[in-house]
């Protein structure tokens, strides 16, 4: 692909596949980026056109475009690169030893050719010819020309160290290996040399994958932080959806309380202004016929008084108003209709919370199966270990450590001590279970107290229609209605057990701020027959999303 002489700091530009520097970078749809050659092979040798990165899945082969801001920040990252490295090679060359010289050049001394191990000195090539001449002097040991060679030579015996002891790990000369190694395993230094070269190979091949593993652990945590700032973005939109809505409903309740009290007052005003003015029209009345009687009772026409009396003395037609009251309107019940209004709006928008959330956890699916070793000597799973209810006769198997001696209850297969995990269970036609999780160490021989400080974290039906959460203290559950189906799910590190009705998409039950120390294993009590009555099993289900 590219060149890789890269820092931690540039790892944006590495190909996720190839790990290396990008080459003719390409985005592809869900906006990851690879080498244009890397992604084309990857999806030629697949069936199906999925991102590395994300697993998003595409339908048609999607079209490849360079991206040229990537392009372009990777050619200046390579000429950054070519320039480190040439400032690189210039440092290296200047911290480079001195060249040795000839050590028999009396006035300005040579460049040495070679340097003998028996004469210990560097020669140039003038001074070197005896050496290549003389056939006494051509039996000396030449190499390359070195300094120090006295470092080459065995400090004991004078003589170049020629072999490897692997008994003690260290060089020797010949004398060495006659004299002082002579039982020893010995071999020529080359050999060793090559073995050694051959280890540092491993060596070097190792430390470079671990480098490359660790870089594409770097590329997960990277894109782990990218999908929880994904989730993130998500749930906060959605959070701030549901307060703006919420928001709005109480705005709105309040608006249409208000409204309503006015409307309210403001006929109540009316029928008092009705009655008030009835009222004053026989005050006025009456007033008129007490100036006729004031008027008629001064009068000293004795038959002007009789004649007129009778008709002055009758009353004017007014009405009863003994009975008659203004109604006062009953504003609390307005008060409790926008509030039960409101509650309506806040659990449809829990109830869509669920319902999301219930997505969520279900992507995090196990496929449990129950262990026969743990389940007690009552109870009959089916072959597929998906299946326990309680039988009418005791089983004659061994009574192993793993095994429920006391509780009527059987263990999942499988453990889980970190992460997150989701499991449902079918509880249609039962009138008692029990389900869950446990700790390792829950006690298998004796009577079992259920609760989180015994390690078991779980939620129950007893006597058909008494649905309880086994915290400390229990907790009686409110249930809007009869579960068929419950979704178990955990998260070991947030400390969190909540139990869901599949069906409903409802939160029966949450555990939190638990400590878990310890395995988790899922938890199963199809609880006693109890003639025929309780018969039907638990039933582990497959997971689907609605």
């Amino acid at each position: 692909m590219a060149a890789a002489n890269y820092h931690r700091s540039e790892d944006q530009f590495l190909c996720s596949i190839c790990l290396d520097v990008f080459n003719d970078p390409v985005t592809i749809p869900c906006g990851h980026n690879f080498c244009k050659n890397c992604i084309t092979e990857h999806w030629n040798t697949s069936d199906q056109y999925r991102c590395p990165m994300c697993k998003e899945a595409f339908t048609n082969r999607p079209k490849l475009r360079i991206n040229t801001f990537i392009s372009e920040m990777v050619g200046q990252f390579r000429d950054k690169a070519q320039q480190e490295a040439s400032s690189s090679s210039s440092e290296l060359q200047e911290s480079k030893p001195v060249e040795v010289l000839c050590e028999a050049c009396t006035g300005t001394k040579q460049k040495a050719l070679k340097s003998c191990l028996d004469c210990l000195v560097s020669y140039c090539e003038t001074h070197l010819e005896p050496h290549l001449t003389a056939s006494r002097l051509k039996r000396h040991q030449l190499i390359d020309p070195v300094e120090n060679l006295e470092d080459r030579m065995c400090t004991k015996h004078d003589k170049p160290l020629e072999l490897f002891c692997k008994t003690d790990q260290t060089c020797v000369c010949t004398l060495c290996s006659i004299l002082d190694h002579k039982t020893h395993k010995l071999v020529p230094l080359k050999e060793e040399y090559e073995e050694k070269k051959a280890e540092l190979e491993e060596t070097e091949t190792e430390i470079q994958q671990m480098i490359q593993k660790r870089r594409l652990e770097i590329q997960e945590i990277k894109h782990s932080v990218d999908l929880s700032k994904d989730d993130a973005d998500r749930e906060m939109a959605e959070g701030v959806r549901v307060f703006t809505a919420l928001k709005e409903s109480v705005e709105r309740g309040q608006a249409e309380f208000i409204d309503t009290i006015e409307k309210k007052l403001k006929t109540t005003e009316k029928q008092a202004e009705a009655f008030i003015k009835e009222l004053e029209q026989e005050i006025c009345e009456l007033m008129k016929r007490s100036t006729e009687v004031q008027q008629l009772s001064r009068s000293e026409d004795h038959l002007h008084l009789i004649q007129r009396v009778q008709s002055v003395n009758s009353a004017p037609p007014t009405k009863d108003w003994t009975e008659v009251n203004v109604c006062q309107p009953l504003y609390e019940e307005t008060v409790r209709k926008a509030v039960a209004q409101l509650e309506e709006t806040l659990s449809e928008e829990m109830k869509k919370l669920i319902q999301v959330e219930l997505k969520r956890v279900q992507q995090y699916a196990v496929d449990v199966t129950l262990d026969p070793d743990t389940a007690h000597l009552d109870l009959i799973l089916s072959d597929d270990g998906k299946q326990v209810h309680h039988g009418d006769v005791t089983k004659n198997l061994p009574d192993n450590p793993e095994r429920f001696s006391l509780c009527v209850c059987v263990l999942g297969k499988q453990s889980f001590s970190s992460g997150r995990f989701y499991f449902e269970v079918q509880v249609k036609g039962k009138t008692c279970w029990f389900l869950g999780v446990v700790r390792e160490s829950i006690n298998r021989k004796g009577e079992i107290t259920a609760s989180p400080e015994e390690g078991l974290w779980s939620i129950c039906l007893r006597n058909g229609n008494k649905y309880t959460a086994l915290d400390d203290p229990p907790v009686r559950l409110s249930l809007k209605c009869r579960p068929e189906k419950v979704g178990v799910f955990v998260d070991y590190e947030e400390g969190l057990v909540s139990f869901y009705d599949v069906d409903s998409a409802a939160l029966m039950y949450c555990y939190t701020d638990c400590s878990f120390t310890e395995k988790l294993f899922p938890y199963f009590s199809p609880y006693l027959n109890k003639g025929g009555k309780n018969s039907a099993p638990l039933i582990l289900t497959p997971v689907s999303v609605k």
